[in-house]
């Protein structure tokens, strides 16, 4: 999946860059900033920029090395990579010569090293912080040769390497030597070095291979760093090929760091304030001064166990061959240069590339990734495997070098499961998602009271070693924090019994009192004992960590239809009492108060002395107090102002504010309803405390009153950002557009539809004229409302229905999805194709599109203030469109019965799950045709019959021909090379045969299929089938079955990628 770079991101780097931005790059549309064809083509600048200052230089041009700029190494320490060379300071080894700076690796009788050679450094002599530094060189050639030239700190101000970072300005390892794959080795790698100490430390990099006619072993190159404050570039002959930038941490609304914004380089060090280990996302620790090394090394860690080593084993990976005349590398020139228009920063003088603004030449780096902090209160649960892999926590061997698979077991109850094996290596398995470039630890603190971590385990061969016991073990972090037990010890209390399904039950307090932290849980496993295993075969389903419950939110409801017998509707002084009184149909029963002539404040409040009170500090951050209210009677005194007051802590707080001081704005207006909504993070900034609310107040300013007439209906304080209990989420439209989230045209002037669809019923409808716009949901304009998905980070998804009934007039346009949060201060928009199910949208036919929360927020998306959500053809290119959408969602994964039931919400029924169709996260969904949703078939209907409580696919073929004349598929992604097991249920009214295959769902039709024989009797058929050169996101699975006459009926399709 890619995402193009937002064009508020590619102006402010050509700014940053001292690169000019005309007003032909912006292309102003609405104000929600979504033009995203916008042409900023960077300048193609391929030469060194003129404002480098040259401020050091060796030309080589003497007799001898220059000891005022280089200092000789003299050691036999093996640099830190077991090298096989002493370094000394003689002139066998290093001199100038021809205007070069000779480096000579040769054999050598003398040190404890069979080689001698050369190291030179400037430390002291040539330091600098910030600039472009050149070196043009020629390498050595053959087996075991290891030259470098690169960079130190002067100071380690962030203690030992590789603390306070390297940098490598260019290696190369066994140049000209034969690679692996047979060819003729001519690499150059650029790397930088940092993190935690060794052996954990990190390092990220590029290799550049240069054409063979360009060798670096026969021709001399210019290899050079662009080095300023939070980047660093490498070129070769002013060609970039790779930068590499600091950490920038991502914060959500509140300022609390959710994630990285770039995963770059990193420090790691003690913290100044607990004096603990952490690691430091800042320009650390490449913001000191570095000084200059050149080295030619021989063998060692990497050069000794790469190409051709396994020839030269005798020899520690060298060919001896390689040395024995002396190899060289020669150095023509050393030159350091700084900026001369900011030598502080080292900023503006950059030399860039069109794929360095690509981000063609970027470099991950290796920072830790930061876990975002969980929501308060319960967050969801977590299921790491049930019925289908969790690519957030994958199947695990540790040490055995096996690869789990997903295999359909023989009991239907249980369908695909985890299946391990056990070799005679010794290891442990299971789930991990701590080795992930992304992992997704699961907090579980706010379900440490009730909450349990849970397996069904099926063990199809045991050990060889029959006494073997077995384990469950879980981990925090880097193993810091552990619990290992014995199966025998879960709730159960009993082992495995070989060919049967158990469960096992161990609750999140025992584990924590064993000694595990909770709050980072990152590896689990099951096992027999270490090294006893051998010969076990087993299977695990239905992995899972949590309470049986989602998120929730508290909220307090004042009066809906009727009054909360907590809170009742209050006068305070005027003496009446507040009665129900029947409006118009929408708000049906309300509550009316009157003000007489004595001076009065009505709402409600809790009974005098009954200590109720509303702790609303957990919505904090986005809740709201929000009422409808109409006056039917203004105050005989019409210049009265209206207000809103709240207390808490019996008045001990107050803050009272106008009516018009509300997110709408707005003063009342007789006989009209109109809605109030005051934030609670802006009531707790004028004094409130919010964890003790005890009085609401609505009312015409103090003694101004008499007169006044007034009804409220709706009041409640609740966060609008979630909806409904218990693992709910966000529905943007479903039969009915949402009061908050409204259908949405931008910046085309239509007004967006409720219509009746044959397929659905009520479906949202946009329609895109001649003027380019965007079209989707979101809250009105001034709302304040957001919505917080935090809690459903790790499983969420955004998902909707999508119909198009007339494509646009620009056959071509792509379709896009695009997500915005913080008022459009983060975004993410992608082609519809990027979502789980990959395919585009088809004329007519409603399709469901899938996107994961967690790919979302690792593009840049801050999913705890989602404010807008966007589906539409790309700008500019969608006149003609119109276009239908229902189910849209935001929130948990919803279950898909898709072969094989899981615990917790199937039943077995195919027709149980009226979402499968709308919530479909898996290659292949709908596989047991409660539907015809997803299933194609060009010439005839896809007809599902029902026996029973089952349904499924079912055709009569009265006239063989081809096996493709008669047909079923559905569109899913393939990736070429990758093995899919396809599993289903078939029969026939007769023998017969079909086909079953995975194949392109456009041309050439590359498939690859599989004869399945069918009896009259249901059997299940699984076939592991290679997609050998062909996959696309445009792929499908297909049954073929026009060759033979017969009925021929199709059940429980899955397809699982090994």
């Amino acid at each position: 999946m890619t995402t193009q770079l937002s064009n508020r991101n590619k102006i402010a780097r050509l700014v940053k860059y001292g690169l000019a931005v005309t007003s032909s790059m912006l292309i102003l549309g609405c104000t929600q900033d979504v033009e995203t064809e916008s042409d900023f083509t960077p300048p193609d600048i391929t030469e060194k920029n003129s404002n480098w200052q040259l401020v050091w230089a060796d030309e080589f041009d003497g007799t001898e090395i220059d000891t005022a700029k280089w200092t000789h190494e003299v050691n036999c320490s093996g640099g830190g990579n077991n090298e096989l060379q002493c370094y000394t300071d003689s002139s066998e080894n290093s001199y100038l010569q021809d205007g070069m700076l000779h480096l000579v690796a040769k054999p050598s009788s003398e040190g404890s090293k069979p080689y001698s050679s050369a190291r030179l450094n400037t430390k002291y002599k040539g330091d600098w912080k910030y600039g472009r530094v050149e070196i043009r060189a020629k390498l050595p050639a053959g087996q075991g040769t290891f030259p470098a030239g690169w960079m130190l700190p002067t100071d380690e101000v962030y203690g030992g390497w590789p603390h306070s970072g390297e940098i490598d300005i260019f290696e190369g390892v066994n140049t000209k030597a034969i690679r692996p794959d047979g060819t003729v080795d001519s690499s150059i790698y650029g790397t930088l070095h940092y993190g935690k100490s060794w052996p954990d430390n990190d390092h990220s990099g590029k290799e550049y291979i240069l054409p063979q006619e360009q060798n670096p072993a026969d021709v001399f190159h210019t290899y050079a760093i662009e080095w300023e404050e939070g980047e660093i570039r490498w070129y070769i002959n002013d060609t970039l090929y790779a930068s590499q930038r600091s950490s920038e941490v991502r914060y959500n609304k509140d300022g609390v760091a959710t994630g990285l914004k770039h995963r770059g380089w990193y420090t790691h060090n003690y913290h100044p304030v607990t004096g603990e280990l952490a690691a430091f996302y800042t320009d650390a620790p490449f913001d000191q001064k570095f000084h200059i090394i050149l080295n030619n090394a021989v063998g060692g860690d990497w050069a000794s166990n790469t190409n051709q080593a396994s020839e030269f084993s005798d020899t520690g990976g060298v060919d001896p061959a390689a040395f024995v005349d002396g190899n060289a590398m020669q150095i023509d020139y050393v030159r350091v240069y700084q900026c001369s228009l900011d030598r502080e920063t080292g900023k503006g003088c950059g030399t860039y590339t069109p794929e360095y603004f690509a981000d063609a030449t970027l470099v991950e780096g290796e920072a830790p990734t930061i876990t975002p902090p969980a929501p308060p209160g319960p967050v969801s649960d977590l299921v790491i495997f049930a019925d289908a892999e969790n690519p957030d926590w994958p199947m695990w061997d540790c040490c055995g070098g096996s690869t789990p698979t997903v295999e359909i077991d023989a009991d239907s109850t249980y369908g695909a499961t985890a299946e391990f094996s056990i070799g005679a290596t010794p290891t442990v398995m299971g789930f991990i998602t701590r080795d992930l470039d992304a992992p997704k630890p699961y907090d579980a603190t706010s379900k440490l009271a009730t909450g349990t971590v849970e397996f069904d385990l099926k063990v199809l061969s045991m050990p060889n070693d029959a006494s073997a016991d077995w384990f469950f073990k879980i981990e925090q972090g880097d193993a810091d924090t552990a619990a290992t037990f014995s199966l025998s010890e879960s709730q159960e209390g009993v082992l495995p019994t070989q060919g049967q399904w158990q469960h096992y039950t161990f609750t999140l307090q025992q584990l924590a009192d064993a000694g595990l932290d909770v709050s980072g849980i990152n590896v689990v496993m099951v096992f027999p004992a270490w090294g006893q295993g051998e010969g076990a075969v087993y299977r695990v389903d239905n992995f899972k960590i949590g309470d049986g419950a989602g998120a929730n939110s508290p909220e307090l409801v004042l009066f809906e239809e009727q009054a909360n017998p907590e809170w009742l509707p209050w006068d305070c002084c005027g003496g009446s009492t507040p009665i129900e009184v029947t409006d118009d149909g929408e708000h049906n029963t309300a509550v009316e108060f009157a003000i007489g002539a004595q001076p009065t404040v009505m709402g409600f409040k809790p009974a005098d002395g009954s200590g109720v009170n509303f702790n609303a500090s957990s919505i904090l951050p986005s809740g709201v107090v929000q009422f409808e209210m109409k006056v039917t009677s203004m105050p005989n005194n019409a210049a009265a102002a209206w207000k809103f007051k709240i207390e808490s802590n019996a008045t001990s707080e107050a803050v009272e504010l106008d009516l018009t001081d509300s997110v709408e704005g707005v003063a009342p207006v007789e006989g009209q309803w109109q809605t109030y909504t005051f934030k609670l993070a802006d009531l707790s900034n004028q004094g409130l405390d919010v964890s003790a609310i005890d009085v609401i107040m609505v009312f015409p300013a103090w003694g101004q009153g008499e007169g006044a007439i007034y009804r409220i209906d709706n009041a409640k304080i609740y966060d609008p950002s979630f909806v409904g209990g218990s693992n709910a989420g966000l529905t943007l439209f479903a039969d009915a557009e949402d009061a908050t989230w409204l259908m949405w045209d931008c910046c085309g002037g239509s007004t967006p539809a409720v219509v009746t669809d044959n397929d659905t019923g009520a479906a949202a409808e946009f329609s895109i004229g001649a003027q380019p716009t965007v079209m989707g949901f979101k809250p009105a304009d001034g709302s304040g409302v957001s919505y917080d998905a935090s809690a459903f980070l790790n499983d969420g998804v955004v998902a909707f229905d999508l119909k198009v009934t007339s494509m646009p007039n620009n056959a071509a346009a792509p379709w896009l999805f695009k997500i915005e949060s913080n008022q459009t201060s983060e975004a993410v928009e992608l082609p519809i194709t990027d979502s789980q199910e990959g395919f585009a949208p088809q004329l007519n036919q409603w399709q469901t599109y899938t996107f994961s929360l967690i790919d979302l927020y690792n593009q840049g998306l801050d999913v705890s203030a989602i404010d807008v959500v966007m589906v539409f053809p790309a700008w500019g290119q969608g006149e003609g469109a119109v276009y239908r959408i229902d189910n849209a969602y935001i929130g948990p994964a919803r279950s898909v019965n898709n072969g094989g039931n899981s615990s917790d919400d199937s039943t077995g029924d195919d027709n149980a799950n009226d979402d499968a169709a709308s919530a479909c996260t898996v290659p292949v969904c709908n596989g047991t045709f409660d539907s015809t949703d997803h299933w194609l078939n060009a010439i005839f209907d896809v007809n599902i019959v029902t026996e029973g409580a089952n349904s499924f696919y079912q055709v009569d073929v009265t006239a063989a021909g081809n096996p493709w004349d008669v047909n079923i598929s559905q569109v899913m992604t393939i990736t070429p090379g990758a093995t899919y097991t396809v599993s289903f249920k078939a029969k026939s009214d007769r023998a017969r045969t079909m086909l079953v295959g995975l194949g392109l769902n456009h041309d050439p039709w590359t498939n690859k299929t599989e004869t399945v024989s069918l009896t009259t009797d249901w059997q299940t058929f699984t076939y592991d089938i290679v997609a050998d050169s062909f996959g696309d996101d445009n792929s499908r699975v297909l049954f073929d079955m026009g060759a033979e006459i017969g009925v021929v009926s199709i059940d429980d399709v899955t397809v699982v990628m090994k």
